[in-house]
């Protein structure tokens, strides 16, 4: 890293994607399978429908699918000194679902920079907008910033010989037209209600949960092919999750899993239980581990889950996420805020 660059001097810089992004019907499956979701209501409007949503409801996460290019500029053209950054925590704010149809527009800040260990810790603060003017969703991303010195010599070119071609990494700002602006979005725009006003229409009935009770273990297994369908869906193309040189390189033991992947898969183990997709109000977690999935087998990823509060005034629970793969936590502390009929 350049010894002149200061990271936390870059605090409170922020600008306003130019396009929207339009959420697609078969873009909606198409996430919903590379997170193995099969909740009925991502996939057929008749289901959704039954559940009160006017059309296909999207994945929890699938926010993060528009994030990846609008967050492009920050990382590539602005954050210059580090050349590479690692997932650690990430928390998505729901204030109402995200639909098929929507046009959402993306607002990016830099919100906070850390010096941890002596390495910085950069949280990217991401709210979209629907086409009312509403604030649906927030994401806080938070990414340590690696420098050349952390990572193998030849990790450039490595990277440079095997991503996608026609990506023009030299010059994303201009292949991402933006707007500065002064202030944040969420000073002046209003928040959506909707996801705390909303009737949940869950399986789950507040009246039947306790704080302790567990929720039904699931086991999801990822491959190689996995990786590589969630890279193209997501636009995640770090090569890191499908080139075993690259990941060596970057000193991983092998090709690891997506985080964003493992806490996609995560949301659906929640709403699988919930019965209502929409009844997710906030999910975050720290990425404390990888999963490895090599080339010749699959790997196994084991979510369980517990009621960690309940609020009867508001019909929420607090319930705490966690998931493991070859015996190891992959999640720090994860929780999900939930919503319950």
């Amino acid at each position: 890293m350049d010894t002149a660059f200061d990271g936390a001097g870059l605090v409170g810089y922020r600008y306003r994607v130019d396009d929207y992004y339009e959420v697609g019907r078969e873009k909606v499956r198409e996430y919903a399978r590379a997170v193995q979701d099969f909740h009925p209501a991502h996939w057929s409007e008749a289901a959704a429908r039954e559940l009160g949503y006017a059309g296909l409801i999207a994945p929890t996460t699938f926010a993060s699918i528009v994030a990846m290019r609008a967050n492009r500029v920050l990382l590539e053209s602005v954050m210059t000194g580090y050349d590479m950054f690692v997932h650690t925590d990430q928390v998505f704010e729901m204030h109402k679902p995200v639909m098929a149809g929507d046009r959402l527009t993306s607002d990016v800040e830099l919100s906070a920079v850390r010096r941890v260990a002596g390495k910085d810790l950069l949280t990217i603060t991401n709210t979209f907008s629907d086409q009312a003017g509403e604030i649906v969703h927030v994401m806080h991303t938070t990414v340590v910033g690696i420098t050349g010195d952390d990572v193998g010599a030849d990790i450039g070119d490595a990277v440079d010989g095997v991503v996608m071609s026609g990506l023009d990494g030299s010059s994303p700002a201009s292949s991402v037209p933006h707007t500065l602006i002064d202030e944040p979005v969420q000073a002046t725009a209003r928040h959506s209600q909707e996801s705390r006003t909303r009737l949940p229409r869950t399986a789950i009935r507040f009246e039947d949960i306790a704080v302790g009770d567990e929720l039904p273990a699931r086991t999801v297994k990822l491959t190689r092919g996995d990786l590589v369908n969630y890279a193209g869906v997501a636009g995640d193309v770090n090569p890191i999750h499908w080139h075993e040189d690259v990941a060596a390189l970057a000193g991983l033991p092998d090709v690891i899993a997506h985080g964003m992947l493992t806490m996609g898969l995560g949301a659906g183990f929640i709403t699988d239980w919930l019965g209502d997709p929409g009844a997710i109000i906030r999910y975050g977690a720290r990425l404390s581990n990888y999963t490895v999935i090599e080339a010749a087998s699959a790997g196994d990823v084991e979510f369980s889950g517990r009621i960690k509060s309940v609020d009867p005034e508001t019909r929420t629970a607090t319930v705490v996420l966690i998931a493991k793969s070859a015996g190891r936590k992959i999640f720090g502390l994860a929780t999900t805020d939930v919503r319950l009929g």
